[in-house]
């Protein structure tokens, strides 16, 4: 533990962020996750409802830090494509 009073409060304040970072980051996969089952029992409607969902929630991701541009772009892409499967 720091002495410093400045590193003690960057202490806290990294923690608050991990925390922060590792709620976004679970909640971002458990969106993608619901996309991926209403792919596999076949719904499209459900599927598609759940694709929106998905997409923003990596976009909110990129404003948040969490992902970087490219790999939103990588995940979007691919999510895309499987539900243009699904037709």
């Amino acid at each position: 533990m720091p002495n410093i009073k400045s590193s003690k409060k960057d202490v806290i304040s990294s923690k608050i962020a991990y925390e922060k970072n590792k709620a976004n980051k679970t909640a971002l996969k458990t969106v993608v996750k619901k996309f991926e089952a209403a792919l596999e029992t076949g719904d499209k409607t459900a599927a598609q409802a759940a694709y929106k969902l998905a997409v923003k929630a990596v976009d909110q991701g990129v404003n948040k830090g969490i992902l970087n541009k490219n790999t939103a772009a990588r995940k979007k892409s691919s999510m895309t494509l499987k539900l243009n499967k699904l037709a």
